[in-house]
């Protein structure tokens, strides 16, 4: 299961720091695009399967574009101008030293 950073912005998965979603983001929206998401990635699935690279490429536009909607990818979506950790092992990033108190308690 994935940990939550104190302040939302990412989900600790393996020790490494994920984007997490824009929690402003309206329920409905975020739901409708979690949906355009999944879709997205059924049909990148499918497109391996048959060996289709042009269904492929559009398949993973369609995986980045819900992503960046999402507010996963593409610019923060927090304002105090906090650097980005995506993708970083939570052990080289400010989060460090919690992460070490919250998996040794």
């Amino acid at each position: 299961m994935a940990t939550l950073t104190p302040d939302g912005r990412y989900l600790i998965v393996r020790g490494r720091l994920w984007r997490a979603a824009n929690p402003a983001l309206p329920a409905s929206t975020r739901d409708a695009l979690v949906q355009q998401l999944m879709h997205a990635r059924r049909d990148v699935k499918a497109a391996l399967r048959s060996n289709d690279p042009v269904s492929l490429r559009k398949a993973r536009d369609a995986v980045q574009a819900a992503k960046v909607a999402l507010g996963e990818r593409g610019p923060v979506w927090w304002t105090d101008g906090a650097s980005d950790y995506n993708r970083h092992m939570v052990k080289n990033t400010p989060y460090a030293q919690w992460y070490e108190l919250k998996v040794d308690a």
